[in-house]
């Protein structure tokens, strides 16, 4: 395949699984990108890619609804913020975890983390006295949407 078929392969969401797995292992980045986000992936192979050494595959790991948990929570830990912060918006996000990134030094993770469906309101109240404002007003969008039938 070439270049461009296997970007076009790898964003496509009717690839089947084991090519997507090959793909994954693609010296090209932007192949692996695209795998990473496309939401076909199996869950094992979003694992591998959660480890990749290009912080912009591992972004999209991070946002992908079919990550495994497992992929997620060591994600949660990534040198990259954006990387956390993706995490944090995942609504796939297991609950410890968005406990422990509701402590994140950076408040954009933490702004993710209260904008999250998924969060667990024990961890909307630990937010709503965050020291940064845009944290906070977030938390009361979160709290007033989830009030609103």
């Amino acid at each position: 395949m070439t270049k461009e078929e296997k970007i076009r392969a790898s964003f496509d969401t009717s690839t089947p699984p084991e090519v997507l797995s090959q793909l994954a292992r693609d010296k090209h980045v932007n192949v692996r990108w695209h795998v990473a986000a496309n939401p076909s992936t199996p869950p094992e192979t979003l694992a591998q890619l959660s480890r990749d050494k290009d912080k912009t595959v591992r972004r999209n790991v991070a946002r992908n609804l079919s990550t495994p948990p497992e992929a997620l929570a060591a994600l949660s830990r990534d040198k990259d913020d954006v990387v956390r912060w993706r995490v944090a918006a995942n609504t796939s996000t297991p609950p410890k975890v968005l406990v422990t990134l509701s402590r994140d030094e950076d408040d954009d993770v933490r702004w993710n983390v209260a904008a999250n469906t998924s969060t667990p309101p024990e961890v909307l109240l630990i937010l709503m006295v965050d020291d940064k404002e845009d944290v906070r007003e977030e938390v009361e969008v979160a709290l007033s949407r989830r009030m609103t039938p």
